[in-house]
């Protein structure tokens, strides 16, 4: 009884809010590692301009989920506090210091490194004051013909109240003094579908310090809003022009659908989607030139606080430099890897026959997406098969698996697609490709019925097809989307097997999604809100009874993000059980290892590099490599995944596959000492260094290099998990 005490008091010490990082912070933190690797020379100059425009979007995106979260909870007087003991104030309070100085910081960045950089390297951005007499005689030639006629100038008086500011709008606060001498004021929206960087010619002294046989490519850019706060006169003739500011606004995105909100579904995100420009103002960013009653202007007309008033000095909305990854020049770009076709189907095309020998792995960028396309194409083609189901959430444009879809619905093949159209900011794009579907005739569903608020997140598609035998079904499952753009830049995994009992299970499943099917029993697929979190909790628990049986206790998992506290608090059981645990996170993680008698016996790193790691991975060495168990999906350790998401994951039975993971896939990801960071018991990250006199190894370069399931040559040993000091 006394073993019995001693343990539930140690349990609820696992409850103490040190013991958690905060959400929100780890979330920021992560966008800080993105911003490092924009200061990394070890990347090509453009890609660093890609990294530096990542962090603007991710910032914007925080501010208007997150952070707008947050501001609601604040204005309700919410007084729960989450795991680690604080409230939405003191989060938020928290969060302005840690942003503001995480966008100061770009801006240096951009300033001071990139800046003068590409123009070293013949890409120059001026500032407007910069230009010559000839170039701004081009850029006045660009405004009259291409700005001009798209601008709308709003004045605001007695007879025009303060016009509304949509979301992530660059605008200038102009000031105007009439005849009489009366001040007025006025806003002009900067056109979001111009192009931020307006294209000068180069001029003498850059061409003098560029060779043409040097650099056959130089550009010269300008910004949009200053060419136009150059012209405004021609906006408002007969008046004068006194000064005008940048500002830019965000507005909160996040939207929730109720059951008794929605009679049709796609009405409601359609219209949700379209309020969404109407949602509360977030933030207002200034620059510091910018007069006090010009803030104050806009502050209450904005209805904001001071607080929410945030001072960078440069360009705002630097997201909009991803124009630059367009250049042709492809010496400060990364080099493309060559996407390769599995070996399995080099040696035999026929891609049923294929999987019908055996489960095949893909990995992506490396392994080409264009093999799932073929798998949907395939089918579509194939007169043996009869129906197609499958998931979609981000689809992207021009999509070769809806175009398929389509072609196997002219075929007069049964095709059922559930489209998730509460993809957040896809939602537009979900909605486009729904009508498609459904006027050619295609069964559209857009969430699982009954549970309309419920967001479908698995990655599955279902193919029977009939044989010799009978109806044989041919499943795919990745931890990715359906999206051939995001396929060249997400690390993502995905099985394909027509093993009876998977595909039994898919079947299942997409009754469940498209009809009413309640309390489905699955043979091997683990999918949620229902089975996933009790699933990986069982398994945790036989990890650390494994442990005290023989010390064999081994977990790894790989996953985008480590916030949910259950998941947390059975690690730390586990840690503290002896099992030794690696946690490859790329994006929050609110454990904090290294902590003695708590997590000393996990290690955390977070890998960003020129892919975005995407895949989820858990690994329970369950005894030995007869028992080890291996399950793939979309899972993240998140409580909207887990309890709020319908998300599969599927085990990885065959044992060339399994051997893949445990001796290659995963020792690799934890041997990176190009990409990987550690994360410290205090919340801080520290970069992974190779050994003295060693070269980084970059995993995701090994990959691109090796790496095809069946033909391992470079298999090490699974590493073990470092003890943190």
């Amino acid at each position: 009884m006394v073993t019995t005490s001693r343990s539930h008091q140690q349990d609820r010490d696992l409850y103490r809010p040190e013991l958690y990082i905060n959400r929100e912070l780890s979330a920021v933190n992560f966008i800080w590692r993105v911003l490092e690797e924009a200061k990394s020379r070890r990347h090509p100059l453009l890609e660093r301009v890609k990294f530096l425009s990542f962090v603007s979007r991710q910032v914007d995106e925080f501010l208007m989920i997150r952070f707008a979260g947050l501001q609601d909870q604040q204005i309700a007087q919410v007084k729960e506090v989450g795991p680690d003991g604080m409230l939405p104030g003191q989060q938020l309070d928290m969060l302005r210091v840690a942003l503001v100085d995480l966008l100061r910081e770009q801006q240096r960045c951009w300033a001071n490194e990139l800046l003068p950089q590409l123009s070293d390297a013949g890409i120059t951005v001026f500032n407007y004051a910069q230009l010559s007499r000839a170039q701004r005689e081009a850029a006045t030639i660009y405004f009259d013909r291409e700005i001009f006629p798209v601008l709308t100038p709003l004045g605001v008086d007695p007879a025009h109240p303060f016009p509304h500011i949509s979301s992530r709008s660059l605008n200038l606060a102009v000031t105007l003094r009439d005849p009489q001498g009366t001040d007025l004021f006025a806003r002009v929206k900067v056109p979001s579908l111009l192009p931020r960087l307006v294209p000068v010619s180069v001029n003498a002294r850059e061409r003098a310090r560029h060779p043409e046989p040097e650099n056959p490519k130089r550009y010269a850019f300008v910004w949009l809003e200053q060419v136009i706060a150059a012209h405004l006169d021609a906006l408002f003739p007969g008046m004068e022009v006194i000064s005008s500011y940048p500002f830019r606004v965000l507005r909160d995105a996040d939207f929730e659908i109720q059951r008794d909100q929605a009679g049709d579904l796609l009405e409601t995100v359609e219209q949700n989607v379209q309020q969404r420009r109407f949602g509360a103002v977030v933030s207002l960013t200034v620059q510091p030139d910018m007069p006090a009653d010009i803030r104050e202007l806009l502050r209450d007309n904005l209805e904001l606080d001071p607080s929410d008033v945030m001072e960078l000095d440069g360009s705002l909305g630097l997201g909009d430099l991803g124009e630059l990854i367009d250049l042709d020049r492809p010496d400060l770009k990364d080099q493309p890897i060559v996407a390769t076709v599995p070996n399995e189907l080099r040696r035999n095309p026929d891609l049923f026959a294929a999987i019908q020998k055996n489960d095949l792995l893909l990995h992506h960028p490396y392994n080409t997406f264009s093999t799932v396309a073929e798998f949907i194409q395939t089918a579509a083609r194939d007169p043996q098969v009869v129906a197609i189901k499958q998931t979609l959430y981000r689809v992207g444009q021009n999509s070769p698996i809806v175009d398929a879809l389509l072609d196997a619905n002219e075929r007069g093949k049964q095709v059922a697609v559930l489209v998730e159209l509460k993809a957040r900011f896809d939602e537009e794009n979900n909605i486009e490709w729904a009508r498609t579907l459904e006027r050619a005739g295609v069964h559209v569903v857009y969430g699982q019925m009954g549970q309309i608020e419920m967001k479908t997140h698995a990655k599955v598609a279902l193919v029977v097809r009939r044989e010799a035998g009978g109806l044989r079904r041919y499943v795919h499952i990745g931890t990715g989307n359906y999206n051939a753009s995001t396929a060249r830049v997400y690390e993502d995994y995905a099985l394909l097997t027509c093993r009876p009992e998977i595909g039994e299970d898919a079947s299942h499943l997409f009754n469940a999604l498209t009809g009413y099917a309640r309390g489905v029993v699955y043979n091997k697929l683990i999918v949620a809100p229902e089975g996933i979190r009790p699933g990986l909790l069982e398994r945790i628990e036989r990890e650390i009874e494994r442990q005290r049986a023989g010390g064999q206790g081994r977990l790894i998992f790989k996953v985008n993000a480590l916030v949910d506290p259950e998941f947390i608090r059975a690690l730390y059981r586990a840690s503290r059980a002896g099992v030794q645990i690696d946690l490859i996170v790329r994006g929050m993680c609110c454990l904090r290892p290294g902590i003695p008698g708590v997590s000393e016996n996990i290690r955390v790193v977070s890998l960003v590099g020129r892919f975005l790691e995407h895949s989820r991975i858990y690994y329970f060495a369950n005894g030995g490599v007869e028992e080890e168990e291996i399950l793939i999906g979309s899972a993240d350790l998140m409580q909207r995944n887990l309890d709020h998401r319908v998300e599969v994951l599927v085990p990885v039975d065959d044992p060339v596959l399994r051997a893949h993971f445990r001796d290659v896939a995963l020792p690799t990801y934890l041997r990176d000492t190009a990409n990987a960071r550690r994360l410290l018991s205090n919340g801080a990250y520290e970069h992974i260094r190779p050994d003295a006199g060693e070269d980084p190894f970059d995993e995701q370069l090994w990959f691109a290099h090796h790496g095809t399931p069946r033909a391992e040559s470079d298999a090490m040993p699974l590493l073990h998990a470092v003890k943190i000091d």
